[in-house]
């Protein structure tokens, strides 16, 4: 027998041996593995998938309700449907709990209630764009209403530069946080924000106002 067959051989042998000490080790970890993929299957199928469907159904009515700006209908229902605040409850974890934090934070906003409003704002996170600029923007208003003017400049920048596509919500929360900062006595950081809104966004409506404040507060600077 070659030599390169011995050690074949001889490897072989060792890895029967393994199996057979251990074999018992190794039945016991495939069946966990085995399990493992069961729940998760399981959960995913017979658990996650109804919950969201039951949560997207819950929060149905209250979306008609946020498009016609009944707050109080939003966050309770009306007897018959639930509100959000009964979603992310019931159904917390899922999307539609999540996209109820969004509808809660802007309703209780509208409603004058701004610690709720920030509560559930700041818990709210999406990948759409648009929706998450939206979020940092009312946090911001909220936060402005609550007198906390530095918190509230800095959802307003998050906002402005979340989704710069959006040029009309992107420029408007652009000039709040240029505007908030100069009433604060921020004079330079306001100076910077508003060439930054007309640099960006000549065209918005905000960006045609930007030269005005531009020339104050330089004129003032000088």
């Amino acid at each position: 027998m070659s030599t390169k067959a011995f050690h074949e051989e001889e490897g072989i042998e060792k890895g029967l041996r393994f199996l057979q000490t251990n074999q018992n080790k190794i039945l016991v970890g495939i069946s966990t593995l085995v399990l493992l993929i069961a729940g998760w299957y399981g959960y995913n199928e017979y658990v996650k998938k109804p919950n969201e469907e039951k949560a997207a159904d819950a929060l149905f009515k209250s979306q008609g309700y946020f498009t016609l700006d009944s707050s109080r209908l939003v966050l309770n229902g009306d007897g018959q449907s639930k509100g959000v605040l009964y979603v992310m409850r019931t159904f917390s974890g899922t999307k539609a709990a999540n996209l109820a934090k969004y509808y809660a934070g802007i309703s209780y906003l509208h409603l004058g209630e701004y610690a709720n409003a920030v509560k559930y704002l700041e818990d709210f996170s999406t990948n759409a764009p648009q929706i998450q600029l939206l979020a940092y923007g009312n946090l911001g208003d909220a936060y402005a209403e609550l007198n906390k003017k530095d918190q509230a400049v800095t959802a307003y920048l998050k906002a402005a530069h979340h989704f710069e596509k959006d040029e009309s919500n992107s420029s408007e929360y652009l000039f709040r946080a240029a505007l908030l900062s100069e009433t604060m006595g921020k004079s330079s950081e306001a100076l910077e924000l508003y060439k930054e809104l007309k640099e960006k966004y000549p065209k918005t409506e905000k960006g045609y106002q930007a030269d005005k404040f531009i020339n104050r507060l330089s004129v003032q600077k000088d």
